[in-house]
């Protein structure tokens, strides 16, 4: 058939309350086994919907200063991903001047 698959996968630990304890992630086409992680955002496009569906889980000891880190980093990719997406210079080049005034704004020091 010639038909190449790959896998991604994420185990969920979660409380008596269903809240994440631990998130793992495997991606073995990546090298990557059961990486443990404080936070996943996952997001899929519904063509037939058109609409975006997400996933949006972190752990009780995800510390506040690195969700702040985790979203700044997050808008930054958006903005690389949408400028490699649809080659639009000028929306990305916005998109990164919000993401620089979001961490001017939480305070947060370029690393």
């Amino acid at each position: 058939m010639g038909k190449n698959t790959s896998e991604i996968n994420i185990n969920i630990d979660l409380d008596e309350n269903k809240v994440p304890e631990k998130l793992q992630w495997s991606a073995p086409d990546g090298g990557v086994e059961n990486e443990e992680a404080k936070a996943i955002f996952l997001n899929v496009w519904d063509h037939d919907k058109r609409e975006s569906l997400r996933i949006d889980l972190w752990t009780k000891d995800m510390p506040l200063d690195d969700m702040k880190i985790f979203f700044h980093q997050t808008l930054s990719a958006m903005a690389d991903t949408f400028e490699r997406a649809t080659n639009d210079k000028k929306m990305s080049a916005t998109m990164r001047d919000f993401c620089d005034y979001f961490a001017e704004k939480l305070e947060l020091t370029k690393e």
